[in-house]
Protein backbone atom coordinates (compact mmCIF):
# COMPACT_ATOMS: atom_id res chain seq x y z
CA UNK A 1 0.00 0.00 0.00
CA UNK A 2 1.78 3.34 -0.85
CA UNK A 3 1.35 6.68 1.46
CA UNK A 4 1.71 10.23 1.65
CA UNK A 5 3.34 12.50 4.30
CA UNK A 6 0.05 14.26 4.45
CA UNK A 7 1.25 16.59 7.55
CA UNK A 8 4.20 16.60 9.82
CA UNK A 9 5.41 18.59 12.77
CA UNK A 10 7.82 17.71 15.58
CA UNK A 11 9.38 19.85 18.25
CA UNK A 12 10.05 19.97 21.50
CA UNK A 13 7.43 19.83 25.13
CA UNK A 14 7.45 20.67 28.77
CA UNK A 15 10.63 22.00 28.70
CA UNK A 16 10.71 23.80 32.43
CA UNK A 17 12.48 27.00 32.73
CA UNK A 18 12.81 28.89 35.99
CA UNK A 19 14.42 32.50 35.95
CA UNK A 20 15.22 34.39 38.75
CA UNK A 21 16.40 38.01 38.38
CA UNK A 22 18.52 39.22 40.83
CA UNK A 23 17.88 43.36 41.74
CA UNK A 24 19.58 45.20 44.38
CA UNK A 25 16.10 45.15 46.32
CA UNK A 26 14.06 42.70 45.17
CA UNK A 27 14.38 39.35 42.83
CA UNK A 28 11.87 38.74 40.74
CA UNK A 29 10.74 35.42 39.89
CA UNK A 30 9.41 33.51 36.37
CA UNK A 31 8.62 29.94 36.28
CA UNK A 32 7.50 28.69 32.40
CA UNK A 33 6.72 25.26 30.47
CA UNK A 34 7.28 25.67 26.77
CA UNK A 35 6.24 23.48 24.11
CA UNK A 36 7.82 24.35 20.71
CA UNK A 37 6.76 22.69 17.41
CA UNK A 38 8.91 23.39 13.89
CA UNK A 39 6.84 22.77 10.37
CA UNK A 40 8.92 22.22 6.82
CA UNK A 41 10.85 20.40 5.23
CA UNK A 42 11.70 17.68 7.72
CA UNK A 43 10.59 14.77 4.90
CA UNK A 44 13.25 13.06 4.45
CA UNK A 45 13.91 12.32 7.97
CA UNK A 46 10.19 10.45 7.86
CA UNK A 47 10.77 8.91 4.31
CA UNK A 48 13.78 7.66 4.28
CA UNK A 49 15.72 8.33 7.77
CA UNK A 50 17.83 10.98 6.44
CA UNK A 51 17.84 13.85 9.54
CA UNK A 52 20.45 16.57 7.64
CA UNK A 53 17.44 19.08 8.07
CA UNK A 54 16.64 18.10 11.69
CA UNK A 55 17.18 20.44 14.15
CA UNK A 56 17.60 18.16 17.18
CA UNK A 57 14.66 18.84 19.65
CA UNK A 58 17.87 19.00 22.39
CA UNK A 59 19.03 21.86 20.69
CA UNK A 60 15.56 23.23 20.54
CA UNK A 61 15.57 23.13 24.80
CA UNK A 62 18.77 24.58 24.93
CA UNK A 63 18.18 27.63 22.48
CA UNK A 64 15.14 28.14 25.26
CA UNK A 65 17.91 28.49 27.99
CA UNK A 66 20.32 30.52 26.06
CA UNK A 67 17.39 32.84 25.20
CA UNK A 68 15.93 33.27 28.02
CA UNK A 69 19.54 34.51 29.56
CA UNK A 70 19.06 37.80 28.06
CA UNK A 71 14.63 37.99 27.73
CA UNK A 72 13.61 40.07 30.45
CA UNK A 73 10.40 37.23 30.23
CA UNK A 74 8.48 39.65 31.76
CA UNK A 75 5.44 37.97 29.41
CA UNK A 76 4.78 34.83 28.15
CA UNK A 77 3.98 36.11 24.64
CA UNK A 78 6.68 37.69 24.83
CA UNK A 79 8.89 35.56 25.28
CA UNK A 80 6.83 32.68 23.21
CA UNK A 81 7.55 35.43 19.77
CA UNK A 82 11.20 35.45 20.39
CA UNK A 83 11.32 32.00 20.13
CA UNK A 84 9.24 31.05 16.88
CA UNK A 85 11.06 34.20 15.01
CA UNK A 86 14.33 32.18 16.00
CA UNK A 87 13.75 29.01 14.74
CA UNK A 88 11.92 30.61 11.30
CA UNK A 89 14.90 33.10 10.54
CA UNK A 90 17.57 31.08 11.15
CA UNK A 91 16.58 28.02 9.77
CA UNK A 92 15.13 28.35 5.39
CA UNK A 93 13.68 25.35 5.46
CA UNK A 94 11.38 25.92 8.59
CA UNK A 95 8.43 27.32 7.56
CA UNK A 96 6.49 27.75 11.01
CA UNK A 97 7.08 27.49 14.70
CA UNK A 98 4.49 27.28 17.10
CA UNK A 99 5.14 27.77 20.64
CA UNK A 100 3.38 27.12 23.52
CA UNK A 101 3.45 28.68 26.89
CA UNK A 102 1.82 28.10 30.51
CA UNK A 103 3.11 30.09 33.51
CA UNK A 104 1.95 29.28 36.96
CA UNK A 105 1.49 31.91 39.45
CA UNK A 106 3.49 32.88 42.29
CA UNK A 107 3.16 35.87 44.43
CA UNK A 108 5.44 37.12 47.15
CA UNK A 109 4.73 36.69 50.66
CA UNK A 110 2.99 39.45 52.46
CA UNK A 111 4.78 38.72 55.99
CA UNK A 112 4.10 41.12 58.71
CA UNK A 113 6.71 43.54 57.97
CA UNK A 114 5.09 43.82 54.62
CA UNK A 115 6.14 42.42 51.50
CA UNK A 116 8.88 40.13 51.08
CA UNK A 117 10.90 40.83 48.62
CA UNK A 118 12.15 37.40 47.49
CA UNK A 119 9.74 34.78 48.79
CA UNK A 120 6.99 33.63 47.30
CA UNK A 121 3.82 31.41 47.25
CA UNK A 122 2.46 29.72 44.68
CA UNK A 123 -1.01 31.62 43.48
CA UNK A 124 -3.04 28.44 42.96
CA UNK A 125 -3.59 26.08 40.16
CA UNK A 126 -4.39 28.31 37.07
CA UNK A 127 -1.87 29.09 35.15
CA UNK A 128 -1.43 31.88 32.44
CA UNK A 129 -0.91 30.77 28.83
CA UNK A 130 0.13 31.70 25.77
CA UNK A 131 0.20 29.92 21.69
CA UNK A 132 2.87 31.95 18.85
CA UNK A 133 2.55 30.72 15.88
CA UNK A 134 5.12 32.44 13.00
CA UNK A 135 5.00 31.81 9.62
CA UNK A 136 7.64 33.41 6.93
CA UNK A 137 4.19 36.03 6.27
CA UNK A 138 2.16 36.12 9.32
CA UNK A 139 1.69 35.82 12.76
CA UNK A 140 -0.84 35.03 15.33
CA UNK A 141 -0.59 35.32 18.81
CA UNK A 142 -3.01 33.93 21.33
CA UNK A 143 -3.45 34.40 25.17
CA UNK A 144 -5.67 32.93 28.15
CA UNK A 145 -5.69 31.50 31.45
CA UNK A 146 -5.86 27.86 32.19
CA UNK A 147 -7.13 26.12 35.44
CA UNK A 148 -9.08 29.10 37.04
CA UNK A 149 -10.90 27.64 39.74
CA UNK A 150 -14.73 29.77 40.28
CA UNK A 151 -17.71 29.55 42.71
CA UNK A 152 -20.30 31.27 43.90
CA UNK A 153 -22.95 30.16 46.14
CA UNK A 154 -26.10 31.78 44.87
CA UNK A 155 -27.61 33.60 41.99
CA UNK A 156 -28.35 30.77 39.99
CA UNK A 157 -30.72 28.72 38.55
CA UNK A 158 -31.50 26.06 35.45
CA UNK A 159 -34.96 25.32 34.60
CA UNK A 160 -37.29 24.75 31.87
CA UNK A 161 -35.22 22.30 29.98
CA UNK A 162 -36.69 19.46 28.14
CA UNK A 163 -37.87 16.38 29.84
CA UNK A 164 -37.82 12.96 28.75
CA UNK A 165 -38.30 9.92 30.14
CA UNK A 166 -34.61 9.65 31.41
CA UNK A 167 -34.64 13.09 33.07
CA UNK A 168 -34.39 12.55 36.39
CA UNK A 169 -32.89 16.26 37.35
CA UNK A 170 -34.73 18.30 38.97
CA UNK A 171 -35.45 22.15 38.01
CA UNK A 172 -33.94 24.61 40.54
CA UNK A 173 -33.91 28.43 41.28
CA UNK A 174 -30.88 28.49 43.63
CA UNK A 175 -27.53 26.44 42.88
CA UNK A 176 -24.00 26.53 43.74
CA UNK A 177 -22.33 27.40 40.39
CA UNK A 178 -19.13 26.21 40.38
CA UNK A 179 -16.12 25.77 37.43
CA UNK A 180 -12.77 26.16 36.44
CA UNK A 181 -12.31 28.06 33.48
CA UNK A 182 -10.34 27.76 30.49
CA UNK A 183 -10.01 30.58 28.07
CA UNK A 184 -8.04 31.93 25.26
CA UNK A 185 -8.23 35.06 22.77
CA UNK A 186 -7.15 35.89 20.08
CA UNK A 187 -4.73 39.29 19.30
CA UNK A 188 -5.01 41.87 17.20
CA UNK A 189 -2.11 41.66 14.83
CA UNK A 190 -0.08 44.96 16.32
CA UNK A 191 -1.11 43.98 19.64
CA UNK A 192 1.97 44.83 22.17
CA UNK A 193 1.16 45.10 26.08
CA UNK A 194 0.64 41.78 27.08
CA UNK A 195 0.50 41.93 30.75
CA UNK A 196 -2.03 45.08 30.94
CA UNK A 197 -4.46 43.10 28.75
CA UNK A 198 -4.66 40.04 29.99
CA UNK A 199 -5.26 41.48 33.39
CA UNK A 200 -8.06 43.53 31.99
CA UNK A 201 -9.75 40.64 30.78
CA UNK A 202 -9.08 38.09 33.55
CA UNK A 203 -10.78 41.21 35.65
CA UNK A 204 -13.70 41.17 33.08
CA UNK A 205 -14.60 38.01 33.05
CA UNK A 206 -14.51 37.24 36.65
CA UNK A 207 -16.19 40.31 37.50
CA UNK A 208 -19.41 39.24 35.32
CA UNK A 209 -18.89 35.67 36.99
CA UNK A 210 -19.32 37.31 40.22
CA UNK A 211 -22.48 39.54 38.88
CA UNK A 212 -24.46 37.76 36.60
CA UNK A 213 -27.87 36.68 37.66
CA UNK A 214 -27.59 33.25 36.24
CA UNK A 215 -30.41 31.08 34.60
CA UNK A 216 -27.53 28.65 32.92
CA UNK A 217 -24.16 28.00 32.73
CA UNK A 218 -24.72 28.84 28.76
CA UNK A 219 -26.10 32.76 29.78
CA UNK A 220 -23.30 33.83 32.33
CA UNK A 221 -20.47 31.96 29.33
CA UNK A 222 -21.85 34.20 26.79
CA UNK A 223 -22.13 37.26 29.40
CA UNK A 224 -18.49 36.84 30.25
CA UNK A 225 -17.25 36.55 26.58
CA UNK A 226 -19.12 39.84 25.55
CA UNK A 227 -17.57 41.35 28.85
CA UNK A 228 -13.88 40.66 27.35
CA UNK A 229 -14.56 42.02 24.11
CA UNK A 230 -15.61 45.26 25.12
CA UNK A 231 -13.34 45.66 28.07
CA UNK A 232 -10.31 44.88 25.30
CA UNK A 233 -10.18 46.16 21.76
CA UNK A 234 -6.66 44.41 21.13
CA UNK A 235 -8.66 41.25 20.48
CA UNK A 236 -10.65 39.76 18.03
CA UNK A 237 -12.08 37.06 19.46
CA UNK A 238 -12.64 34.43 22.62
CA UNK A 239 -13.08 30.79 23.54
CA UNK A 240 -14.14 30.07 26.84
CA UNK A 241 -14.80 26.16 28.24
CA UNK A 242 -16.70 25.95 31.27
CA UNK A 243 -17.15 22.83 33.01
CA UNK A 244 -20.21 22.93 35.64
CA UNK A 245 -18.74 21.12 38.46
CA UNK A 246 -21.69 19.97 40.79
CA UNK A 247 -22.64 20.49 44.36
CA UNK A 248 -25.47 18.17 45.02
CA UNK A 249 -27.76 19.30 48.19
CA UNK A 250 -27.18 16.22 50.73
CA UNK A 251 -30.78 15.07 52.02
CA UNK A 252 -30.65 14.99 55.40
CA UNK A 253 -34.28 14.28 56.45
CA UNK A 254 -33.02 10.90 57.20
CA UNK A 255 -31.23 12.03 60.04
CA UNK A 256 -33.93 14.39 61.77
CA UNK A 257 -32.73 17.37 60.52
CA UNK A 258 -34.24 19.89 58.41
CA UNK A 259 -32.39 20.97 54.78
CA UNK A 260 -31.30 24.91 55.31
CA UNK A 261 -29.03 24.38 51.39
CA UNK A 262 -26.09 24.55 53.43
CA UNK A 263 -24.64 20.87 53.47
CA UNK A 264 -23.82 19.73 49.86
CA UNK A 265 -21.49 16.70 47.90
CA UNK A 266 -18.57 18.25 45.87
CA UNK A 267 -18.18 16.41 42.61
CA UNK A 268 -15.92 16.37 40.05
CA UNK A 269 -16.81 13.73 37.30
CA UNK A 270 -19.16 13.09 36.10
CA UNK A 271 -19.63 17.12 34.65
CA UNK A 272 -21.47 19.32 31.70
CA UNK A 273 -19.31 20.79 29.75
CA UNK A 274 -20.03 23.76 27.90
CA UNK A 275 -18.24 25.63 25.31
CA UNK A 276 -18.36 28.59 22.69
CA UNK A 277 -16.34 30.78 20.75
CA UNK A 278 -17.39 34.59 20.63
CA UNK A 279 -15.96 36.96 17.52
CA UNK A 280 -16.12 40.80 17.67
CA UNK A 281 -19.08 41.91 15.52
CA UNK A 282 -17.67 43.61 12.84
CA UNK A 283 -20.69 45.93 12.32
Amino acid sequence: MQARLAHQSYGKSRVRLTKVTRRADRHELAELSIDIALEGDFAASYLTGDNRQVIATDTMKNTVYVLAADHPLDSPESFALTLAEHFVRRNAHVSAATVNIEEPTWRRIDTLTGVHPHAFVAGGPQRRTCRVRHEREKTTVRAGVAGLSILKTTNSAFRGFLRDEFTTLPETDDRIFATTLDANWLYRPGSGNWNAAHAVIVQALLDVFAGHVSLAVQQTLFAMGQAALAACDAIDEIHLAMPNQHRIPVNLAPFGLPSRNEIFVTTSEPFGLIEATLARDAT
